[in-house]
């Protein structure tokens, strides 16, 4: 279970020097907002040189920049070689991009000698205004690569010519929070782990975790962080407190006995409990 991504650019050797000390369950190696375009090919040559000396390459992922850019194709061809876990694709506008880029890493895995599906997908869902309208679409095909999925309100409201996404309180403004919620619904549906945005304000810990709670309470299984003061925070938050693992332990020892809802304190429980204890449990086991 990844509870916590962190962003690295690829452009900068201080950063990616340092990108393994974070404590981040994985890291996101980013080819885009974060580098200027004359950066690009710089940036891809220092990503090359940074996975060279990574014995481990699990957890680690690729930010690439999207179909529309005229970078993709670039990316993958330097991205492929380096074997990350998978790529995070930004910016879709329906399934058919993701169904293109999984077919240019196919043909990229073959040259590779990787084992098909090697390298999986992390998706932005919600850039693009056509890509928030399509999700019932993405969420009714096969996409096995991805196995993950994410969500962001600055560029979908860059594209909508709108203002902060944000309200004078801090909270989402109606249409992201549409958007956020469509996100977490569509990676559900897709039984991928889905990641809630980043928290801009890295200088407020106790707002992160009152976020965080906010996040991990609706179903999402983990967070994007943008600094590494972040990742300490995130990842106790989507832990799951000794407290809960211990009534999810007493909930599967309840149902041993074969029956089709329990009692325990007073409280009746049944099969859907069942399978949140199970995942719960299972969830932590992943980092142990």
């Amino acid at each position: 279970m990844m509870r916590s991504l962190m962003f690295v650019p690829a452009d900068s050797e201080k950063k990616l020097s340092k990108a393994r000390t974070s404590g981040a369950d994985a890291l996101a190696i980013d080819l885009e907002d974060s580098v200027l375009p004359p950066r690009k090919d710089a940036a891809r040559g220092l990503m090359r040189d940074w996975f060279a000396a990574q014995p481990d390459r699990q957890g680690l992922w690729v930010r690439v920049n999207d179909l529309a850019s005229g970078h993709l194709l670039k990316d993958l061809a330097a991205v492929a070689p380096c074997r990350p876990a998978g790529i995070l694709l930004p910016k879709i506008r329906g399934p058919e991009d993701v169904l293109a880029v999984g077919h240019y890493l196919e043909a990229l895995e073959v040259a590779q000698g990787l084992d098909p599906g090697h390298i999986r997908i992390m998706v932005v869902v919600t850039e693009t205004p056509i890509a928030v309208l399509r999700l019932g679409e993405l969420a009714q095909q096969a996409h096995p690569r991805i196995s993950h999925v994410t969500w962001g309100a600055e560029d979908l409201s860059s594209a909508m010519g709108a203002a902060d996404p944000r309200n004078e309180a801090g909270a989402w403004r109606p249409t992201y929070e549409h958007a956020r919620s469509q996100c977490l619904l569509v990676g559900h549906a897709l039984g991928a782990e889905v990641l809630d945005t980043l928290y801009v304000d890295f200088k407020d810990p106790e707002s992160l975790r009152r976020a965080c709670a906010a996040s991990r309470h609706d179903g999402f299984t983990g967070r994007i962080a943008i600094h590494p003061d972040q990742v300490r925070i995130i990842n106790e938050s989507f832990s799951p407190s000794e407290a809960e693992l211990q009534q999810a332990r007493r909930i599967v020892e309840a149902f041993e006995h074969g029956a089709g809802a329990v009692s325990l304190d007073g409280k009746m429980y049944d099969v859907p409990h069942l399978k949140a204890a199970r995942r719960l449990l299972s969830s932590t086991n992943a980092h142990n």
